[in-house]
Formats: structure tokens, sequence, C-alpha cells
């Protein structure tokens, strides 16, 4: 089974994100300090933030994506406007209201993307004051489980996603039987892991398989895939 092709070197891909860096700016600008944001080149997983505007979630120029770009570039040509979805940081619990736009090369070729994260908890804070108030509805909160890994590190990443299905069985993965595994080897494809170069040694390696293992795993998860 061969890894998932990478995004491609373009001609233009440089020019779209040295025309973007200044706009970011503008944006973060626009929206204050609760606003974040940052710009990802996909050519370069490893280290895909190349500009960021404003502090929010602490990402910082040469930080690897986060869960929400797994998922983007897993996606590859099916990817989408992400617009105002609500997550949780998993790092020390803030609500974001985040959008995630990918950006394509003129061939169509997904190159990266621009993210925008805006920290709602002082928001929420005076809003949910206004609405005992007024007898309003509560601020939007993300739904269980919603929450997102804004590490730097791309290993750090994985790694959440993976002790997020630890506790979802309530044992390490070590002790998993077969279709536990393939139920955790599932929500990692899903989570766009896969799309990652190098992936199947990570992951075998973190859930103590062998690589051989792992691609047999992901056979017969795309053999029950209707």
């Amino acid at each position: 089974m061969q890894d998932t092709p990478q995004p491609a070197v373009s001609s233009t891909a440089d020019a779209v994100f040295a025309a973007l860096t200044p706009v970011i700016e503008g944006i973060a600008a626009t929206f204050g300090r609760s606003c974040e944001v940052v710009l990802h080149d996909y050519r370069d997983q490893e280290r895909s933030v190349v500009a960021v505007a404003g502090a929010v979630t602490g990402r910082a120029v040469g930080d690897a994506m986060s869960e929400i770009g797994l998922r983007v570039l897993a996606a590859g040509a099916d990817a989408r406007n992400e617009v105002g979805y609500v997550t949780r940081a998993q790092d020390d619990g803030r609500v974001l209201k985040c959008t995630t736009l990918p950006l394509r090369d003129v061939d169509g070729t997904l190159i990266g993307a621009l993210c925008v994260n805006i920290d709602l908890s002082a928001i929420n804070r005076a809003t949910g004051v206004l609405s005992d108030l007024l007898g309003l509805s509560a601020p939007a909160e993300p739904g269980p489980g919603a929450t997102t890994n804004f590490s730097g590190d791309l290993d750090q990443v994985v790694e959440s996603l993976v002790e997020r299905a630890e506790r979802e069985h309530a044992v390490p993965v070590a002790a998993l039987g077969r279709e536990e595994r393939l139920a955790l080897v599932r929500s990692l494809h899903e989570a766009g892991v896969f799309s990652l170069r190098g992936a199947p040694a990570r992951i075998a390696k973190r859930l103590g398989i062998s690589r051989t293992g792992l691609y047999n795993d992901l056979a017969e998860l795309k053999k029950d895939k209707p």
C-alpha cells in the first residue's frame, strides 16, 4: 500500500503565500486581540505554519499542522471551507470559534490553508451576563469531545489522537483486541493521520505492531468500506 500522495511543488504556490502573508495581518488587526490568523503551507507538513498574526493558540512559524489541518490534508481535492465551527483548545479548555479555508494552486492542487481562530472566552463571559439579565439562550459551546490539539509538534498531535482513543476504550492501545484496534485505526484514518509522510511507521510503533500488521488493518477497513 502506498502512502497518500502529497501536495506537489508548484511555480505559483510561493506567490500565493507571499500574497496572503500581509493579508493575515490585516484580518487579525480588524478583529483585535482575541483573533489569530495562521497561514499553512502543506508542502512541509512538519513545519507547515509559514505566517501567524495574533496570539490565541500559541502557534508560531515553523510549527506543524493541527488535527484540523490533518483532516483538510486528508480530504485533498474534496477539502471545503469550514466556517465558524466551535471547538475547545485541548491544553487549557478555552472555547474557540474557527474557520479553515483550503488554499489551492492554479491547477486546483491543495497547497495549504488559511485558518482564523477567535477566542470566545471573554465574549462568552460577557454574553453570559447579558443572557442572564435578558433571559436569552446561553453562548455556543463545543459538542461532546470537540477538542483540538494545537501543538506545534506533529508527533504530539498524533499522540493526542491515540490517547483520546485510549480514553474511549479505557485501556492502553497495547491491550486492545483486534476489533478495538481496527476501530482505533479507523478513527485515526478518519482524522487524516495517514495523509502524513511516514505515518504508517509512526502509528505502527505507537500501537506496538508491525507495519505489515498496520497495513493489514488498513486493508481490512478498505474492504469493509461500502
